[in-house]
């Protein structure tokens, strides 16, 4: 990577309407990636339709559709810069069906920003969201309490949700005591990069000094090479171009390497971020990379690329450790709900319940029981219904989490023991 700074991806996670994007493009602003001009010209266009409130809401949702229009290999991420880290924002969205994205974003983010309006508190997606997060190995969180002007910038409602969270981010493992908690007014700006008037009794850092402060990530690349595709492209005198993000490992020009399941072999021709091309890419990099050797049919999202000599494991069956989120009724052997694990969307029957654990130390409650619910957490046996690429978490944890999906929402989240390879 041509960067001199570490490079951060964060995800900004919560319940629908607390703000996120309001606070992404406040952030945009304030560190100067967006242009004050354009954010007038979007202004003008807000108050012409009525909505003056959503200014920044809006500049992110516009900014997305240019992005959609113009087909570019960078992957749509939003960048801004603080004196350390240069961060690529990685859009969870909060609305109950793009649990898939916060599940892909989440499995992809270093860290994360936690929303929470004053006004409400805990809702059912902040604790879906702080559960995801944890299972899926985000280590460092920042809570924001956002909307804090929508009440009255009081330090005895910010104290009270600082206590609700902290006990919500306790239950799923969370250090608390090393979770920063920052009052922040997106809509009016106080405390995201700027301290502004309106919050004198907090002393502590604004959003902007808390995610430069940040640990810097440890980069694995001393582990096998893993590449999970995300889409495929064929460009036009170029030839096909998978795109995707490094999770582990090293990838160079001229490297041997295969796609799993799909089994397909080829040749790194040349490797592209922002646009320019690079002779090597790093975990964490989003890169679009041109293979010699293979077509447009050979692979899809969900493959997983990897060296040759040492491939992505392709699990017949798998031995996983899961935690039941919610379920309207009881899970038995049979089973068969969605796994999101990496970039793919698998069927996957549990096979068979080895055992209940309890959920908040791990140690066994009973042995083969007949049936899991909310609330549980389990060993289960599980056969994908078609190949799928899955590493023990012990191994690469990048490729060893997954969720579980059934009836338009998340199940289950869980990581991968063992694996019966294909």
């Amino acid at each position: 990577m041509a960067e001199d700074k570490p490079h951060m991806n964060l995800a900004f996670i919560g319940h629908v309407d607390h703000g996120k994007s309001t606070l992404v493009g406040r952030l945009m602003l304030d560190t100067g990636t967006i242009s004050p001009h354009i954010i007038e010209q979007f202004k003008k266009e807000a108050d012409a339709k009525g909505k003056g409130s959503f200014e920044f809401a809006w500049v992110m949702d516009s900014l997305k559709e240019e992005r959609e229009r113009g087909v570019t290999i960078d992957i749509a991420h939003q960048r801004f810069d603080t004196d350390k880290f240069y961060f690529t924002i990685v859009d969870c969205p909060g609305h109950r069906d793009f649990i898939k994205n916060m599940i892909t974003g989440a499995s992809q983010a270093d860290a994360a920003v936690l929303v929470v309006a004053a006004p409400d508190g805990v809702m059912a997606q902040t604790k879906e969201h702080v559960f995801l997060s944890r299972t899926l190995g985000i280590n460092q969180l920042v809570v924001a309490v956002n909307k804090i002007d929508a009440s009255k910038y009081s330090e005895e409602r910010f104290n009270e949700v600082k206590e609700e969270v902290g006990k919500l981010l306790q239950m799923v493992g969370f250090k608390v005591s090393e979770i920063p908690f920052i009052p922040v007014s997106a809509f009016v700006g106080d405390n995201v990069a700027e301290s502004g008037d309106n919050l004198g009794w907090y002393k502590g850092p604004t959003l902007l000094q808390t995610l430069n402060d940040l640990k810097v990530p440890d980069k694995p690349t001393n582990l096998p090479l893993r590449l999970p595709v995300q889409d495929v492209y064929t460009i036009s005198g170029v030839g096909t171009v998978p795109v995707g993000r490094v999770e582990t490992g090293v990838i160079k020009k001229g490297d041997k390497i295969i796609f799993e399941p799909a089994g397909a072999v080829g040749e790194v021709k040349t490797i592209e971020m922002h646009h320019e091309e690079y002779e090597k890419a790093e975990p964490g990099d989003n890169i679009g990379w041109n293979v010699r050797g293979i077509g447009r049919k050979d692979i899809r999202r969900g493959d997983v690329c990897g060296h040759v000599d040492s491939p992505p494991s392709v699990a017949k069956e798998f031995k996983a450790q899961i935690v039941v989120l919610q379920h309207p009724s009881a899970i038995t052997v049979g089973y068969t709900p969605v796994f999101h694990c990496h970039t793919s969307q698998t069927a996957c029957t549990l096979t068979e319940i080895m055992a209940k654990l309890d959920p908040k130390t791990g140690s066994v409650k009973e042995q083969n029981p007949a049936f899991i619910k909310a609330g549980d957490a389990a060993i289960v046996m599980v056969t994908p219904t078609k190949p799928m690429v899955i590493e023990k978490v012990k191994e690469i944890p990048q490729l060893g989490r997954f969720a579980i999906r059934d009836m338009g929402q998340t199940v289950a989240a869980g990581m991968c023991m063992d694996i019966t390879p294909r």
